[in-house]
């Protein structure tokens, strides 16, 4: 098997793509010591055309594929698409739209997160050679046997695409799906503004002190990262992020005396700038602390009880339409409907909150009642009897 590596052969590979169906779309990357992934190859399969591209080639341009991917016209399909769909994002070609069958899968009622190989073998009956799972893909050449184990994950997709599509559509379901990769495809998720790198860690404290230096040590570690690319935690860990806010060391002795801070780190080329981050945040953290609500846990007594109970509905309901729970509501979900019938949370609109927001509700309110039959839990109206009348005075 030969690779596209040539920017004339990509562009008549991509003048076969236009007008297809859909086009599957796989990569292989390498990010295990660099902050950007390293794209090291891409599969692509539509009903009529397939190939395996050559990212690293010298002189190939990518831009004849990364137009496919912008071109609407075309639906692109991945499975677990998120870090693929990180990749094309940074560079500038946001596939859209998309169909993730991972997601898929999880509303066609295959458990959740499930495996590429595990949906292969259960829609298609085929069992996926692993021989060539753990190649260094940046290496060259590489063998006819690593290329067809990369293609062969796009032809199956390509097979799988219209069977899941058909299944979901029978079943109503496809709009679930079509909302999820609406989310999947926010740019928003793949911000890598250093000013915005606290929002993936989890702040403990909500004083502005706490704070603003949690926001600059978190964006000095992402800029590093990014300059230097390595990966952020080979930089500095997450929790020496929690533990410098907290303490706000102001000189290299205080900084070494953290736990969380490597040993020596303040005579690193890094100390100096991380303390003049810290120093810097420290000028008015009023102003630089980002503003951020305060986790909602149970407001009243039986919160917690509610949440219980909310699981096992969903659960239940999970069950009934044979669907993964994950992809109907999250535990913070339904956290947030324990304390607020009017909760801003996806699970109390659209077709969650038909297939579980709406009971959910009607639990709380006591209007539904959880029932065990033998192993399995039933959901049952609860059926109030009417108040008596007052006696006519």
């Amino acid at each position: 098997m030969t690779p596209i590596t040539t920017t004339a052969e990509l562009a008549a590979f991509c003048d076969q793509l236009k007008g297809q169906p859909f086009v599957a779309v796989d990569t292989e990357f390498m990010r295990e010591t660099t902050y950007w992934p390293k794209l090291c190859l891409i599969q692509a399969a539509a009903p009529s055309a397939e190939a395996v591209i050559d990212p690293l080639a010298e002189g190939i341009d990518l831009e004849p594929f990364l137009a496919v991917l912008r071109d609407e016209a075309i639906p692109k399909v991945f499975h677990a698409a998120r870090q693929d769909v990180e990749i094309f994002n940074n560079l500038k070609a946001m596939p859209r739209p998309l169909f993730d069958t991972q997601v898929a899968g999880m509303a066609a009622g295959f458990g959740e997160q499930i495996a590429y190989d595990a949906l292969v073998r259960q829609m298609l009956k085929i069992e996926i050679d692993k021989s060539s799972r753990f190649t260094d893909w940046a290496r060259r050449p590489l063998t006819d046997a690593q290329l067809s184990y990369a293609l062969a994950d796009v032809t199956h997709l390509a097979e799988l695409f219209p069977m899941l599509r058909g299944r979901l559509e029978k079943e109503g379901r496809l709009a679930w799906v079509t909302d999820e990769m609406v989310n999947l495809t926010d740019p928003a998720n793949y911000d890598v503004d250093p000013e915005n790198a606290w929002r993936r860690l989890k702040p403990r404290r909500h004083t502005a002190k706490y704070l603003a230096v949690f926001r600059a040590v978190a964006a000095w570690r992402e800029r590093t990262a990014q300059m230097r690319d390595q990966p952020r935690g080979r930089i500095l860990k997450d929790e020496a992020i929690d533990e410098i806010a907290t303490q706000t060391p102001a000189d290299a002795d205080a900084l070494d005396r953290l736990r969380s801070v490597p040993k020596g780190f303040s005579g690193s080329r890094f100390g100096p700038d991380l303390l003049t981050a810290v120093r810097e945040a420290l000028k008015d953290p009023e102003a630089y602390a980002p503003v951020i609500e305060k986790a909602k846990g149970p407001s009243f007594p039986a919160a917690g009880a509610v949440v219980e109970l909310l699981k096992v509905l969903l659960k239940a309901r999970a069950e009934d339409a044979g669907v993964a729970s994950k992809l109907i509501a999250t535990v913070a979900d339904l956290e947030q409907i324990a304390n607020d019938d009017n909760a801003k949370t996806p699970a109390l609109t659209g077709w969650r909150r038909e297939a579980f927001g709406e009971d959910a509700l009607k639990l709380k309110r006591g209007e539904l009642a959880l029932v065990l039959d033998g192993s399995r839990v039933r959901v049952v109206e609860v059926r109030r009897a009417p108040k008596a009348k007052a006696a006519a005075q």
